[in-house]
């Protein structure tokens, strides 16, 4: 009689413990599993930290992006602004036989010698050129790129052919194969613009390389007040970027959007990545 009630006891509790007639398996979590999953769940856009390389424009250098750098990095951004040669605080460096593929090494070899990977790469207006070619040479460690106002040439096409810079109507002077931006003020205080080699305008770029044409791209255009939408698109950096599927944005703003717009600029720049380009 005990054997047969202890039996019975052991039938009611596997009873007791056993799932439901449902057949449904209660869903119990722990706390430690709470916690991986949270854990587990995406970051939301805007706590995702990214590495930047800006590169600046004709005449210019990476002093002119301190306060773009000063507001990407209080969000936890990385951020490198090397000053291509000759220019800048290497504006001692400045001679007649710098060109294009001078700064495009001058930022590719920032990137291996800095072991970048999975960075954003910027360029404002001539730095388009530059970072065209950088996409060229080493688009597997670049995440994503972003041109700023910037030259979106073909491949096989210079500055002078995408701009014009060089002609008698442009207002620039050309000493030795140095170019006198019209907009130089020698008078200024350092940090200032300074003139720039001739061949780094004239030089073609290389942009034929399958894995960089596939890269995904921003471009952003800087549209003056009273500018129509119309005419900003006339520009053939805009037709481009537009036959390749880039995702193009807009920001009213002057040529230096760095300068006037520093705090809108910085907040597309971090939306940039999250861009992919069109089908």
């Amino acid at each position: 009689m005990r054997s047969l009630s202890l039996f019975s006891l052991v039938i009611f509790l596997l009873t007791a413990c056993s799932p439901s007639d449902t057949g449904t398996t209660p869903e119990t979590t722990s706390p430690q599993a709470e916690t991986r999953a949270e854990e587990a769940q995406p970051q939301e856009a805007e706590d995702v930290r990214y590495t930047y390389v800006l590169v600046h424009g004709a005449s210019g250098g990476g002093w002119d992006w301190k306060t773009m750098d000063e507001l990407l990095t209080a969000e936890g951004h990385t951020v490198y602004r090397p000053t291509l040669t000759g220019l800048g605080e290497k504006m001692h460096l400045s001679n007649a036989d710098i060109d294009l593929t001078t700064h495009i090494t001058d930022i590719v070899n920032v990137i291996l010698f800095e072991d970048l990977h999975d960075f954003v790469l910027v360029g404002h207006s001539y730095g388009g050129m530059v970072i065209t070619g950088v996409m060229n040479q080493v688009p597997e460690r670049i995440r994503h790129a972003v041109y700023l106002d910037a030259a979106a040439p073909e491949d096989g096409m210079s500055a002078q052919d995408l701009w014009g810079i060089v002609s008698d109507s442009s207002g620039h002077e050309i000493v030795n194969g140095i170019v006198y931006f019209n907009w130089l003020d020698a008078s200024s205080p350092v940090p200032r613009d300074v003139p720039q080699s001739l061949r780094t305008l004239t030089e073609p770029v290389s942009f034929d390389n399958p894995m960089a044409l596939q890269l995904p791209v921003t471009f952003i255009a800087f549209v003056q007040t009273g500018q129509s939408l119309e005419a900003r698109a006339a520009d053939p950096s805009w037709q481009n970027a537009s036959a390749r599927n880039w995702t193009i944005k807009t920001l009213e703003s002057d040529h230096n959007a760095q300068r006037s717009h520093p705090q809108e600029l910085a907040e597309m720049l971090q939306a940039a990545p999250n861009d992919r380009n069109q089908d």
